[in-house]
């Protein structure tokens, strides 16, 4: 969610270039949940990219339903499963790992609670000063609302790698502040946290890959 159509196309563009990067830096095949995100918020972007056209009525109608529903599904159904099944897959400590599952579970449930409500509908959006304000009729929103943080924050605190569990902080951190910022109508920087995390994820994948190779090139020399 960002400022502008053009502000999510650049950055839905500039994001996918790094998804593209962070799949090139897999180490095995436990890495692609994570590789895969900074592809999701980059292509996530773009569909926004086409709502503010929708919108503005520069674009058909049906091509605006269809990416309010991408874009909805995207955030509601699968940002909330694919996050915390990235941190399982990464994660070493098989008791850490297990720490995870509940959070894993948390977000199916609360992604298919969402998806059920998106389905009952009514659905719908509009622009409001700089940014878009999406509507989807739930109950309990708030509990679910807050579930859905536990879901996409709470992962990163379990893992034994303390770089990850301090992102995590600044992950919770940033969320609870641009959602202030939002809930008050002052300005959407999804974007450029969308943006923040996947240099970070490839930053990460890049880093990992690199120690990965050492012991063979050790062994070559």
């Amino acid at each position: 969610m960002c400022f502008s159509a053009e502000a999510d196309l650049v950055g839905g563009i500039v994001i996918s270039g790094a998804g593209v990067d962070a799949l090139r830096h897999l180490r095995d095949r436990n890495d692609i949940p994570l590789a895969v995100l900074p592809l999701v918020f980059g292509v996530h972007q773009i569909i926004e990219a086409f709502n503010w056209w929708g919108l503005d009525g520069r674009v058909p109608e049906g091509v605006g339903t269809v990416a309010l529903w991408a874009y909805l599904v995207i955030a509601l159904g699968v940002l909330p499963v694919l996050v915390p099944g990235a941190v399982y897959a990464i994660e070493p400590d098989l008791r850490r790992r297990r720490l995870v599952i509940p959070f894993g579970v948390v977000g199916v449930v609360v992604a298919a609670v969402l998806m059920t409500e998106m389905v009952s509908g009514p659905v719908g959006a509009e622009v409001a000063h700089r940014y878009i304000d999406y509507s989807v009729d739930l109950g309990y929103g708030g509990q679910i609302t807050a579930l859905y943080v536990v879901a996409t924050c709470g992962p990163l605190l379990m893992s034994s790698r303390r770089s990850l569990v301090v992102f995590g902080l600044l992950n919770l951190a940033a969320v609870v502040t641009l959602a202030l910022l939002l809930s008050n109508g002052v300005v959407s920087l999804w974007c450029a946290w969308a943006a923040v995390i996947s240099l970070m994820i490839v930053i990460h994948l890049r880093s990992m890959s690199s120690r990965q190779e050492e012991p063979s090139a050790i062994i070559e020399g």
